[in-house]
Formats: structure tokens, C-alpha cells, sequence
């Protein structure tokens, strides 16, 4: 039996003023399929942190209880903070190993499980190699090899192309047993409706404020919930036109490549644009937002920006940071301090502001991303929406002229989606040139200028499906 039972249920983590979440009361029954929605920062992922035995008691305060039925098994947002080994199949086999599934049927069920999410490549396939959606489905067959009886998910397509977010949706239908129970996290509401029977809505700081089935909450409270900034399927977003065209070209790469990882590519972005670069998983698309924002040299062919005869990965640091800023695909990977304001006041300050100007811009962007609350707050405990957000407000910190941004809009609300690419649209408007890297349809349809579809002319490599034992 895999029952959740939460009564009262309340986290704060530790060096925190408001709670994660707080006052829940929840009952799961065994075999039900959750869809858990909310506004970004109402505590969905701390929820399911919780329910996973994966919230030590010294990090944080806790109160009311928790009760959990049979084995969880939970795939987080970020899926290198679950991926430990070396080459894929061995990573899906670690946990099989660990839990002490017997040798002989490791390797069929590792096979099973990188079948049934498509992952394209062969079990030696270095996981450092994978793109953040392929490393996504490779950590989603690790956590459907195990059979868990309570499976939970954070976002599973949060970072996949769109026919690699349907593999993984058929998978999991096809991975639940009738006694599994399943509790998912996702903004992507209208496709992950087939796979649930009820709803549970949470309110920041606030407990359960709607739960029952999807069709019945969202005919009787649809406004008020997409005012708070659920995904509520259906309503419109806006749309943003750009008020001049581009004028000079900010960064041109010409047939640049980079070994194994980008194939040739020729592409500008201009000041006053937004261009949108998609594609398949596995295409390069985050390999060439490095190399367009001068974090990564080209193999072979050139990239100019700025009237600069340097190309930008030979820039001083400092003139890099003020010319182009870069948003990478996992947020976490940006933070250097403890606390988000000092995250925010970082790069002011190694440009030489003063005191004053460093807090007022920390200031005025904590307001603009709906972060003042979280000014003390360590990023590394941020949401993955709220760490995204920061990560974009730490890009414009320095001004820069040119964005290069992975994924800008990952684990937003829908409040907070609107806010961000309204954002982005001021900034274009003002000037400013913008890359964005993204497989977020409505983000194409209401902001970008131009799309840059980066699909291969070849088919990507398929898994070698013919041996089934270990990477050897």
C-alpha cells in the first residue's frame, strides 16, 4: 500500500522568516494519481521533498506529521542532483545495486527503463555528455527501474522538447502499476491531465485551498485560481510586439562549431530582438548559447560581437559581464554567495557602483521578480521558479546589451511567466538584444522576433538496444 497521510503539515527551512509551506491536510489514497498545482514558492516541491524522507530535521523546522506507505522514488527539477555516475546505464543500475535487486535482473530492467523514456544513446554514454532534458530522462528511468510504490515527480518535461516531454508522459502511464500512487509537479497542466483523476491546490503559506477533480476545480474557481497564478488550461496569454526594428547587430557567429556537441552554425542577434532558439534535446542548443555568450570557445569558425576584433571568449571577465549576461540552464550554477541579495549586488558592485546605486539596482530587481521576500534567503534553498527568476535578475544586473538565456521561463507560474517575459519585452524595447534558448511554445508566440530552429539534418543517435549487461 502506498498511502500519504499529511495532517497539519508544515516546513520552514532554516534561516527563513515564512514558511515553505504550512498547514497541510492531505489524504492520498493508494493507486491515486495527484496533480499537486500552485503558484511558484507555495511549497509544491518542499511537499514532495517531505513525502520522500529528504528534509533532514536540522535545515529546517517542521511541524504536524507526515505518513507515507511503501517505497517512494522522486525525480527533482534538476536532474544532475541526481545523477551519480560516470556513464548512463550504470546510473540507471546504481539504485537497483543499492536497494539489492538480484545481478541477473539489473540489466534487463535497466534496459526496460531507458526503453520506455527513449533515451537515444548506448548504456557507455558519459552523462556529462547528455543535454539537461536527455540527463532528465536518463534520471527518470533510474527512479522507474526501481518500481517505487509512491512515485513523485518535480516537473519531469520541465527541460524536454516537446515529442521527448510525450515519450516521457507515455512512459510514466506505462510505468504505473494499479497500486501505484503518483503525485506530480507540473506546469504544463493541459498535457499532464491524462495522467491524473484529481487536483490539489496550494496557497503560499496557506495549506490546501482547492482538491478534487481536475475538470470540477477549474470549471468553478478557473479565474481566481489563474489570478494566483496556476496554469489554468485555457486562458490566453498576452502578446508582446516589438515597437522599432532591430538595428546593429550585437553578436554573428559564422560557421561555428564545437566538437561532439554543435554541429555548423551561422546566426545574429540584433539590438531591439528577441531571438528564440529551438530544437530537439541533444541538438546543442545550450552548447551554443555558451559559446554566443563568450563562456565557451568554438571549435572551428568565428564569433564577433561588439565591433570588438576579440571574439567574446577572450574578453576580460569584467567586460564580458557588462556586455553579454548569461542565464544557464540549471540556476544553481550561477550562485556564488549565501544570500540572495549579495547574489543580486555582486556583479554592481565589481563594476565599481557605488553602495547606494548597488542596493537600489538589488532592490529594484528583488520588486520586478517578486524576490523581496527571499533577500536573506540562501539561493541554493529557492524553488526551482524562484532560482530561476534570480538567476535572470543576476544576468540583468550588470545591464548588460545582450541576454543569452537557456531556458528563461522554466518552473514559472503563470503570474510569474507574465511578469518575466514582460520583462524581457521592456528590455528589447529599451535596446537590448536577447537570445533565448527554449522549448516554451508560448514564450515563441508572445515574445520572439525571430526562431532559429537548431533541428538536425540527421536523425540523432539511436541506443543500441542489442546488449543488455553492463557498461563495460
Amino acid at each position: 500500500m502506498s498511502e500519504v497521510v499529511l495532517r497539519g503539515f508544515g516546513w520552514r527551512h532554516a534561516g527563513r522568516r515564512n514558511w515553505a509551506v504550512r498547514g497541510v491536510d492531505l489524504h492520498i489514497r493508494s493507486g491515486e494519481r495527484v496533480l499537486l498545482l500552485g503558484p511558484s514558492g507555495s511549497g509544491k516541491s518542499t511537499l514532495l521533498a517531505a513525502l520522500a524522507g529528504l528534509l533532514p530535521e536540522d535545515s529546517g523546522e517542521s511541524e504536524g506529521t507526515v505518513t507515507v506507505g511503501g517505497r517512494p522514488g522522486i525525480l527533482f527539477q534538476d536532474p544532475q542532483t541526481q545523477l551519480v555516475m560516470a556513464r548512463s546505464g550504470d546510473d540507471v543500475a546504481f539504485g537497483l545495486e543499492n536497494t539489492g535487486v538480484r545481478a541477473a535482473d539489473i540489466w534487463p530492467r535497466v534496459s526496460d527503463a531507458l526503453d520506455r523514456v527513449g533515451f537515444a544513446y548506448p548504456i557507455t554514454r558519459q552523462t556529462h555528455a547528455l543535454s539537461g532534458g536527455e540527463q532528465q530522462r536518463l534520471a527518470l528511468a533510474g527512479i522507474l527501474a526501481l518500481r517505487p510504490g509512491l512515485l513523485l515527480l518535480d516537473e519531469p518535461t520541465a527541460n524536454l522538447d516537446p515529442p521527448g516531454a510525450e515519450l516521457v508522459r507515455e512512459a510514466i502511464a506505462k510505468a504505473l502499476d494499479p497500486d501505484t500512487t503518483l503525485i506530480i509537479v507540473e506546469h504544463r497542466v493541459a498535457e499532464a491531465l491524462p495522467l491524473v483523476d484529481r487536483a490539489v491546490v496550494l496557497e503560499p503559506g496557506g495549506g490546501v485551498i482547492a482538491d478534487g477533480a481536475p475538470e470540477v476545480i477549474f470549471a468553478g474557481h478557473g479565474p481566481a485560481l489563474a489570478e494566483q497564478g496556476v496554469w489554468v488550461p485555457g486562458y490566453p496569454l498576452p502578446r508582446f510586439q516589438a515597437v522599432s526594428t532591430p538595428a546593429d547587430h550585437l553578436v554573428r557567429a559564422k560557421h561555428v562549431t564545437v566538437r561532439d556537441r554543435l554541429p555548423p552554425i551561422s546566426l545574429a542577434v540584433s539590438s531591439g530582438e528577441v531571438l528564440a532558439v529551438t530544437g530537439p534535446n541533444g541538438a546543442g542548443k545550450s552548447t551554443m548559447a555558451l559559446v554566443m555568450g563568450g563562456l565557451l570557445a568554438p571549435a572551428s569558425g568565428r564569433v564577433t560581437a561588439f565591433d570588438d576584433p576579440k571574439p567574446p571568449h577572450r574578453w576580460r571577465a569584467r567586460l564580458l559581464a557588462e556586455r553579454i549576461g548569461s542565464v544557464f540552464q540549471s540556476p544553481e550554477h550561477q550562485f556564488v554567495t549565501s544570500r540572495v541579495h549579495d547574489e543580486l549586488a555582486l556583479g554592481p558592485r565589481r563594476q565599481g557602483r557605488s553602495p547606494a546605486e548597488v542596493t537600489r539596482i538589488a532592490d529594484d530587481l528583488l520588486s520586478r521578480l517578486r524576490l523581496t521576500s527571499l533577500a536573506g534567503a540562501n539561493p541554493h534553498t529557492l524553488s526551482g521558479g524562484e532560482a530561476r527568476r534570480l538567476s535572470v535578475a543576476t544576468a540583468l544586473a550588470t545591464a548588460p546589451r545582450l541576454l543569452v538565456l537557456d531556458e528563461p521561463t522554466f518552473g514559472q507560474d503563470r503570474s510569474t511567466w507574465i511578469e518575466l517575459v514582460t520583462l524581457l519585452a521592456t528590455l528589447r524595447d529599451e535596446g537590448h538584444g536577447i537570445l533565448a534558448v527554449t522549448h516554451d511554445d508560448a514564450f515563441v508566440t508572445s515574445l520572439a522576433d525571430r526562431v532559429h530552429d537548431l533541428t538536425p539534418a540527421e536523425p540523432l543517435p539511436r541506443r543500441n538496444t542489442s546488449r543488455f549487461g553492463p557498461s563495460t
